[in-house]
C-alpha cells in the first residue's frame, strides 16, 4: 500500500517504523528539514519537506494514488484540514488525529462534514484502557475470551496455589494442554520463556481448548463485580485527566483531580460535574495528606511529564494504594516499572499506533483483536501460504521476544502449538504480541512478493 503521513512527531515516526516493517511504501511530510533528514537516513521513505495543508504539495505527490493518509500534526485543526483536502483530492482513506474534547464531543459531525474516514484520539484511547482496568478489573471481559473452539483466560496465580513457584515449562503437567501465553507482573506484561518462575501475585494469561478453559475458569473466577472502586485521585488535568475524570464520575466514583495550572483548573471545573478539581502540585506531600491520599482506592498519574508520573506512581504505591497507574510516553522508561511495583503503565503512542495499524490492515489480515492492560494485543489472523511465516516450524520463525503463537484453528481441529508446529494456508492463528514488538511481527506477515501481492 501507499501511505502518506503528515507530521513527523512521535506518532508519525512510530507509524513509519511499523508500516515499513509491513512492506508498505511510506511518504512522510513535515516542515522540519532536520527531522526528515534523520528519518530518511534511517528508513526507506520518501521525505517531503513542506506544509501538508498546501494542496499543491498534495497534488505534487499524487495523493490520489495513495491508499491512506494519516494526519498527525501538532494541532487538531491542521489535521482536519489536511485529511479533508487529501480526501477531496482522491486519497482513498484518510485518518485524522484529534485530541481536544470539544472536537471529540462532535466527532461524528466532523467526520461527516469534512469527509474524514477515521478519527483517532491517543488520550481517549489510553483513558478507555485505564477505565476498563479500574472498573472491570479484568481486561478480557469477565476474564475470558472465546473465539471458535479456543478459550483465552486471565486470572491471578494466587487462585491456583499449585502453580506458584513453578516454572512455565511445568504448567502443562499441572493444567493439561494449556499454554501460558503471558504474565503480568508489577504492571508489566511479560511473554514468558520456559524457565520463568510463576509468582503468587502474578496475573496469568492462558490459552487452550474451550472445553479445558471453561472448567478452569470456574475454579479461578469469582462471580459478581470485580471492583469496589469508590475513591480515585488523578494527577494531571490534561486531556487524559479530563476524559478519565468524566468517565469515572459518571460511573459513580468520587474523583479528585489535581492540576497545577490555575486557568486549566477553572476550565475543568466548568466542564466536569461531580469532580473535585484541586489547584496545586501533585508532588506536594502536604497537599496529598490534606486530601486523604492514602485512603484512595486508585491513583492515576497522567501529567505531561514521564518522570513526574513515575515518581507519583511510586509514592502512591509506597503509601499502600491498591491500584496505581502511570501514563508513560517513553518506551525506555517502561523497564523501570517491574522494580517499582506499579500496577499498570500505559504508552499512548503505542496504543494509538496499534489502532491505526489495524485500521490500515482492515479485513485483509486481522479477524479480531483485544488489548490487554494497554501493553499487548491478542489477535487472530488468517494465514496465507505466501506469508513468510507459513510452512515453517514455529521454532524457525525467529519470532520477536515479545510475540507468542497461542493457538491455531485448522478446520475443525484446535492446536495448542509447540516449536515443531507449522502454520499452514487457511489456518486461523491466535497470537499475543507486545505493542512495542508489533512492528517486528509485521515482517512475518509479509507476502514473499509483498504483503498484498
Amino acid at each position: 500500500m501507499k501511505i502518506a503521513i503528515a507530521g513527523a512527531g512521535k506518532l508519525g515516526i512510530k507509524m513509519t517504523e511499523m508500516l515499513l516493517s509491513g512492506d508498505h511504501a511510506v511518504t512522510v511530510i513535515d516542515k522540519d528539514e532536520e527531522v526528515l533528514q534523520r528519518l530518511g537516513s534511517n528508513y526507506d521513505i520518501m521525505a517531503v519537506i513542506g506544509n501538508a495543508k498546501q494542496t499543491s504539495l498534495l497534488k505534487d505527490i499524487d495523493i490520489n494514488t495513495y491508499d491512506y493518509l494519516l494526519a498527525c500534526m501538532d494541532k487538531d485543526e491542521k489535521n482536519i484540514v489536511v485529511a479533508a483536502f487529501a480526501k477531496r483530492l482522491g486519497c482513498r482513506h484518510v485518518i485524522a488525529r484529534l485530541r481536544d474534547p470539544e472536537h471529540m464531543s462532535q466527532q461524528d459531525f466532523v467526520k461527516e462534514v469534512m469527509n474524514i474516514d477515521y478519527i483517532i484520539n491517543p488520550d481517549y484511547a489510553i483513558t478507555h484502557e485505564i477505565y476498563k482496568y479500574l472498573v472491570e478489573k479484568y481486561t478480557i471481559s469477565n476474564g475470558e475470551l472465546v473465539t471458535g473452539k479456543i478459550g483465552l483466560l486471565e486470572f491471578g496465580a494466587n487462585k491456583l496455589p499449585e502453580v506458584a513457584g513453578q516454572p512455565i515449562a511445568n504448567i502443562k503437567s499441572i493444567l493439561g494442554d494449556i499454554l501460558v501465553v503471558a504474565i503480568s507482573r508489577s504492571g508489566k506484561i511479560i511473554i514468558p520463556r520456559g524457565d520463568l518462575v510463576i509468582q503468587a501475585d502474578d496475573t496469568m494469561y492462558v490459552a487452550g481448548k474451550k472445553d479445558l478453559i471453561q472448567p478452569l475458569r470456574k475454579r479461578v473466577h469469582e462471580g459478581g463485580r470485580f471492583t469496589n472502586l469508590h475513591k480515585v485521585m488523578i494527577a494531571g488535568g490534561g486531556k487524559t485527566g479530563h476524559y478519565l475524570s468524566k468517565l469515572l464520575s459518571e460511573y459513580g466514583a468520587a474523583v479528585k483531580l489535581i492540576e497545577r495550572d490555575k486557568a486549566r483548573c477553572q476550565y475543568l471545573s466548568a466542564h466536569l460535574e461531580n469532580v473535585l478539581v484541586l489547584h496545586g502540585d501533585a508532588t506536594d506531600l502536604e497537599l496529598l495528606e490534606e486530601e486523604n491520599f492514602k485512603e484512595m482506592d486508585a491513583f492515576v498519574s497522567a501529567t505531561g511529564y514521564d518522570e513526574e508520573n513515575l515518581l507519583l506512581a511510586l509514592m502512591a504505591k509506597q503509601n499502600g494504594i491498591e491500584d496505581v497507574i502511570a501514563k508513560i510516553s517513553r518506551e525506555s522508561y517502561t523497564g523501570l516499572v517491574e522494580s517499582m511495583g506499579i500496577d499498570m503503565v500505559l504508552n499512548p503512542i503505542n496504543i494509538s499506533a496499534n489502532y491505526i495499524l489495524r485500521l490500515i490492515q482492515g479485513s485483509n489480515l486481522i479477524v479480531f483483536s483485544q488489548l490487554i492492560q494497554g501493553q499487548a494485543e491478542f489477535f487472530e489472523f488468517i494465514a496465507d501460504e505466501g506469508m513468510l511465516l507459513a510452512d515453517k516450524p514455529i521454532s524457525r520463525l525467529d519470532l520477536p521476544l515479545g510475540v507468542i503463537i497461542a493457538a491455531i484453528h485448522r478446520g475443525t481441529e484446535v492446536i495448542i502449538p509447540s516449536g515443531a508446529t507449522e502454520i499452514r494456508e487457511g489456518d486461523r492463528v491466535i497470537a499475543l504480541c507486545l505493542l512495542s514488538a508489533i512492528g517486528e511481527l509485521e515482517k512475518l506477515f509479509r507476502m514473499r512478493k509483498g504483503l498484498f501481492g
